[in-house]
């Protein structure tokens, strides 16, 4: 038995360093990634320091006048949403994907008091300078939040809000005890390839693995190769404090425009999740409810449940996805 044991070990330390071989080394800006579609910066001054933030902007050879901003979630960056564009842009909308402050291939400041607030504000000035008035708004994951705190600020701006297995749909800070900057920083420091994949497989695809989501393991894996990568970290854990200590559930009565919601409910992500007693932790995370609590929350809204999809059903169940998003688009 012990012998079983130590093989099955072995062969999983080996695979974990096959694929490490294969990691690329990459910079703090992903300037060696080629994201679907052309990269454009956009120059932004905020807390007193000139940043770069990152987007594409695709228009479609046959125009329905109508736009649709894409916000990602926090382990991701815009580039996770190709398929998702190509077939928007395909139904004629004109689709704009931003790179958020601290993300994918936008600036990583060495200070920088991250809110919610900033980051729609950050976006709003994206869409005021690509002369958009109107649009709907669609976010993944953390972009849940933030698409949340956009509809919130900018209702005049924003048509329709869709929410994509979006976190915060429970208020963590209530569910967990408070953990300082310095706490994600350490954690944050220590993460590698086999750490991140461990994370995604439990929480976002409840053991459910497919090789077409090695790439987003792979850029972030690929980034803990690099020299710069204290400073990644860094960003990162101040995007945790942001998450816990910025809720945006109690306000979700409180939103205007018509509203979709798409979940995943396989999904088990929940921030903080290890830090709860045992029995809150079984409580946490539960898409399979959580839809259901957040559509009696929000006015004019509809769900769209999608049985044993995880956290990502525009990557792992797309056909699945994009019909309700194209057909809730065209109402």
């Amino acid at each position: 038995m012990k012998t079983k044991l130590l093989l099955i070990l072995l062969v999983g330390t080996l695979l974990g360093q096959a694929q490490n071989s294969k990691l690329q080394n990459l910079d703090i800006n992903l300037s060696t990634v080629k994201y679907p579609f052309d990269e454009h910066f956009l120059n932004l001054h905020n807390q007193n320091q000139d940043l770069k933030m990152a987007y594409m902007d695709i228009q479609p050879e046959k125009p329905n006048q109508k736009s649709i901003v894409l916000l990602h979630g926090k382990n991701f960056n815009g580039a996770y949403w190709q398929t998702t564009i190509s077939e928007l842009v395909r139904n004629g909308f004109r689709v704009i994907v931003p790179d958020q402050i601290g993300f994918g291939k936008s600036s990583k400041p060495q200070h920088f008091q991250y809110s919610f607030q900033q980051l729609a504000l950050n976006t709003k000035t994206l869409l005021d300078s690509l002369h958009i008035d109107k649009t709907a708004v669609l976010g993944h994951s953390m972009g849940g939040m933030l698409a949340t705190r956009f509809a919130l600020m900018f209702p005049e701006i924003t048509e329709k809000l869709i929410l994509e297995n979006p976190i915060g749909l429970e208020d963590y800070k209530q569910l967990t005890p408070y953990k300082p900057v310095d706490f994600w920083y350490k954690n944050e420091l220590a993460q590698n390839y086999e750490k991140i994949k461990q994370y995604q497989l439990v929480f976002y695809y409840d053991n459910h693995w497919k090789p077409e989501y090695e790439q987003w393991v792979n850029l972030l894996a690929g980034w803990t190769l690099n020299k710069d990568y204290p400073l990644i970290a860094w960003n990162a854990a101040l995007t945790y404090d942001m998450i816990f200590t910025q809720p945006v559930v109690q306000e979700f009565s409180l939103l205007k425009c018509p509203t979709l919601l798409i979940i995943g409910t396989r999904d088990r992500t929940a921030l903080g999740k290890a830090l709860a007693s045992p029995e809150v932790q079984k409580t946490m995370g539960l898409y399979n409810e959580l839809g259901k609590k957040t559509q009696q929350k929000i006015p004019n809204s509809k769900l769209i449940e999608l049985d044993n999809v995880g956290h990502l059903p525009h990557i792992e169940a797309f056909e699945r996805f994009i019909c309700p998003l194209l057909k809730f688009m065209n109402e």
